[in-house]
């Protein structure tokens, strides 16, 4: 099992391919798993990256308390271990935040970003009374049923047979984390806002939203409009659990997104 320790926290990361870098990045209690597909398919032509943040899935429970600018320390740490210089950061849901906060503190090790249903801040009733229960129910230690709702709402089509052993598998590891540390990953995503720094983010960043996830147009629309160097897309006929329900169209979508903005040293093996 892939281990590392970073600051002080062993942390689990999967490595595969070759080429240029994309670091993946889960939301609250998901891990590294949930970007299977993306591993499996886009590992043919980049490096892909991806690894359980600390309490969640095979990572270690930190005693520190869990916040953004302490994850975005903790994936610098992981490209120093790996010897990564740059790399492209995707991030899926309340991970897309964390994306954003790497951009803004670290654009010299950053090519670009990718969010998957993202935000830079939470606006609406609606997800801060979802991110508000996530963290409630943390809090008191109901990691079984939380666990049991992502990994049943993450898994692809019953038609798929993929889909029993993807659910069993996303909720196993899922139901793994702590509670205390998945508590304050919901808490930090539901209080943090960096709407009013995008425009200082001058690196390419795709936005990618489900067509019928209607409640998250309204932050695509935002950081659009903030992002001075953003392109927005919409894939149809899917909501918000893009990376699993969606994989192919979102493969391409991001293939094409990190071939066109690349640059890329053969030789040295460096953008």
């Amino acid at each position: 099992m892939p281990v590392t320790m970073i600051n002080g926290i062993e942390t689990y990361y999967e490595v595969h391919g070759k080429g240029i870098p994309i670091i993946f990045i889960h939301p609250p209690l998901l891990n590294s798993m949930n970007f299977t597909y993306q591993t499996g398919m886009l590992s043919n032509q980049f490096q892909t990256i991806t690894f359980d943040i600390r309490g969640h899935g095979k990572s270690q429970p930190s005693q520190v308390e869990l916040t953004y600018p302490l994850l975005v320390e903790d994936i610098k740490q992981l490209m120093d271990v790996l010897e990564i210089e740059k790399a492209f950061f995707c991030g899926y849901s309340t991970g897309g935040s964390i994306v954003l906060e790497f951009l803004l503190n670290h654009p010299e090790r950053s090519c670009g970003g990718i969010l998957i249903g993202g935000m830079s801040e939470v606006h609406d009733l609606r997800l801060k009374s979802v991110i508000f229960l996530g963290s409630m129910l943390a809090k008191v230690g109901a990691i079984r049923f939380l666990s049991l709702s992502v990994a049943w709402s993450n898994s692809v089509a019953w038609s798929n047979p993929d889909s029993f052993g993807l659910f069993w598998n996303l909720f196993n590891m899922a139901r793994r984390g702590n509670n205390k540390n998945i508590e304050q990953y919901y808490r930090f995503s539901l209080n943090y806002n960096c709407t009013s720094r995008l425009s200082t983010i001058h690196l390419p960043v795709l936005l990618i939203y489900g067509a019928k996830d209607k409640q998250f147009h309204s932050y695509g629309r935002l950081l659009h409009d903030h992002l001075p160097n953003s392109e927005l897309t919409f894939i149809q006929g899917v909501n918000h659990q893009i990376p699993t329900k969606a994989a192919s169209q979102l493969n391409s979508l991001i293939t094409e997104f990190i071939n066109t903005h690349k640059k890329f040293d053969v030789e040295t093996g460096h953008i």
